[in-house]
């Protein structure tokens, strides 16, 4: 069942189109990734979602209620976790979330707590009372969280919540996003640039860039976009410095190249990349092959063959 409905949705500041005619579902207590470049519009539209731009024209349901119309209902269901870090540094985390739980309308009992739930979930319980500047990055990370889940939404906008964080904060994170979702049956939109991430916590995605739709659906349809592209894995016994530059240079069909040390992922075409070329050119270069692959393109791979490789700010 749909919980979220975005339908040709239209925004631009002036003569710069934003958003060009964007259309998604998000299904009710699912974890949805929303991804993209630099600039691809992605803020924005969680600025519309949550009722704080307006859009030119189209139509934004959540729960079937109307943005704007019914914003401060919809607010209600929201829980959102900026990117950027909405703590008090000189308080301590127990008067950081007092705050923010009197701005849900929470007091009293429940607000104990909610405050208590939340913190255990994110595991900051040994950390209550210091104040929130000698906290580490991920620590703040966290606690930034339990902010926007003291009121338990329905709805949570997660925009890059793993930002600088260490690994434990990051499991710990993914570990919340997962009991919000099996406990409370949350829905949860996902942001980040960390390809990885989407793939271990989304079953359905959104790619923008540019303000425009590039791709839709779950993670093997949106691999199957690409499916005329293949990887292939291979290991060369002492490579040379600029073996990249000849796989390139000197074979067709092939479009990237990601290589560690002497281990090389090759994404090609198959029409035109040969791997009988492949290896008349390891033969020449008189370099020995130890291992050749024929691989599946991971999420983050996709990702760059439908987007573009070049950085975008």
């Amino acid at each position: 069942m749909s919980y979220v409905n975005i339908n040709h949705i239209y925004k631009s500041y002036g003569e710069e189109q934003v958003l060009d005619n964007v259309s998604f579902v998000i299904e009710r207590g699912e974890c949805f990734g929303l991804i993209g470049p630099n600039g691809a519009g992605k803020s924005t539209l969680i600025d519309i979602i949550t009722g704080l731009t307006p859009f030119n024209s189209g139509n934004v349901q959540v729960d079937n209620l109307n943005v704007p119309t019914d914003i401060v209902t919809i607010r209600k269901q929201i829980g959102l976790v900026p990117q950027e870090i909405a703590l008090m540094q000189e308080l301590n985390a127990i008067a950081n979330l007092e705050y923010f739980g009197g701005l849900y309308g929470l007091s009293g009992k429940l607000l104990k707590e909610r405050i208590q739930e939340a913190l255990e979930v994110i595991g900051l319980t040994n950390h209550v009372k210091k104040p929130v500047k000698t906290f580490s990055g991920g620590m703040q990370r966290r606690l930034n969280i339990a902010a926007g889940i003291l009121h338990r939404p329905n709805f949570l906008i997660l925009d890059e919540p793993t930002v600088g964080v260490d690994p434990q904060s990051r499991n710990k994170i993914f570990e919340f996003i997962k009991y919000m979702i099996h406990e409370y049956g949350t829905t949860v939109l996902y942001t980040s640039h960390y390809m990885e991430e989407v793939e271990a916590l989304c079953d359905r995605l959104f790619i923008l860039d540019k303000g425009h739709q590039i791709g839709y659906g779950s993670q093997s349809e949106i691999k199957q976009m690409v499916q005329d592209n293949v990887k292939w894995y291979l290991e060369i016994e002492q490579a040379p410095l600029n073996f990249d530059n000849q796989l390139t240079q000197k074979l067709s069909g092939v479009q990237q190249v990601i290589s560690n040390q002497n281990k090389y992922h090759l994404i090609v075409d198959p029409l035109e990349f040969s791997t009988k070329a492949l290896l008349n050119l390891i033969a020449d270069l008189q370099l020995e092959l130890t291992t050749l692959n024929k691989e599946e393109l991971s999420l983050e791979e996709a990702f760059l063959q439908l987007t573009g490789k070049s950085l975008r700010d």
